[in-house]
């Protein structure tokens, strides 16, 4: 019997196939692709892998792409339709909070929603990740739904696995991480003349941190390897790699993982509102670790 519904952002990069057959309440952000002075708004809802290539072929081109979170209004209509719909519990899962202060907006939003509809109890999740990491634990929250587990013992359960889902985030192109203040202009420049490829982590406060600088994707991957021999994937054997329009630099990296640890990780491209920032090219691996991030970084 099913306590509990299960709701999350677009920022999940959950792919709306997956979405839809586990009966996942769905939330999309916006995005807004510029080129030559001409704007067009788009809903972070894409439902097929056409819709995701086309989308990076735009920025390959030079469109710009800026996005936003989303806002009271937003979250308040989103929780009214679960509300109306007879939902009483649920969680719900946001971009970290070290990116986005939208999980204290959707828990304001819920509790305007309770006013009205006093059943109405919702769990928001600050996952202190995003994209696949924030997939991975909205996944596992569907299972715990499915086992018959209560909204607060799934809700306390994936509060703890937070901080052992691990990341190497490898963006193609500095140009992005310079607009979004990442990196300085003359680092951009110098870096992506010499071909380095940053390694990006979530700390244990869900903010990004430049683990090492690689130069070129081959040692990047090497660095992926290494990372995940000092911080072993857990028994629950979730990895996932996911790309932006670099399918064979996502199926390289997921071989290699395969090879030295026997298991093959899922490889999905990520959505338009986390790859705005990230830009096309990149290549980047989440797994569930038997070691937390302090345990692992001591930060």
């Amino acid at each position: 019997m099913k306590l509990f519904d299960v709701s999350t952002d677009s920022t999940c990069d959950l792919k709306k196939d997956f979405v839809e057959e586990n009966g996942i309440w769905f939330v999309p952000l916006t995005f807004t692709v510029e080129k030559n002075g001409i704007l067009e708004e788009g809903l972070d809802n894409f439902s097929c892998e056409e819709e995701y290539v086309a989308f990076y072929k735009r920025l390959e081109e030079g469109a710009l792409s800026r996005t936003s979170m989303l806002n009271f209004e937003s979250h308040y209509a989103h929780f009214l339709k679960m509300a109306e719909a007879g939902v009483k519990d649920a969680v719900h899962f946001t971009i970290s909070s070290g990116l986005s202060p939208t999980v204290t907006v959707a828990q304001k939003a819920a509790a305007a929603i309770k006013e009205k509809y006093p059943d109405f109890n919702l769990y928001a999740v600050d996952p202190l990740t995003a994209t696949v990491g924030q997939g991975i634990l909205v996944e596992i929250a569907c299972e715990c739904r499915d086992k018959g587990m209560t909204a607060q013992a799934t809700y306390d359960y994936v509060m703890g696995l937070r901080l052992n889902i691990q990341h190497c985030v490898i963006p193609n192109d500095l140009m992005y991480l310079k607009r979004g203040g990442r990196v300085s202009s003359v680092s951009a420049a110098f870096g992506t003349m010499l071909g380095i490829k940053p390694m990006l982590a979530f700390d244990s406060n869900g903010k990004l941190q430049t683990m090492a600088k690689p130069k070129g994707m081959k040692k990047a991957f090497a660095m992926v390897i290494e990372s995940l021999e000092k911080a072993p994937i857990s028994d629950l054997n979730k990895i996932v790699v996911v790309h932006t329009n670099n399918y064979s630099g996502a199926e390289e990296l997921a071989t290699l993982i395969e090879a030295h640890f026997g298991i093959k990780p899922a490889v999905t491209i990520m959505g338009p509102v986390i790859g705005s920032h990230v830009g096309p090219g990149s290549v980047s691996c989440g797994w569930i670790s038997t070691l937390t991030r302090n345990q692992l970084n001591g930060n």
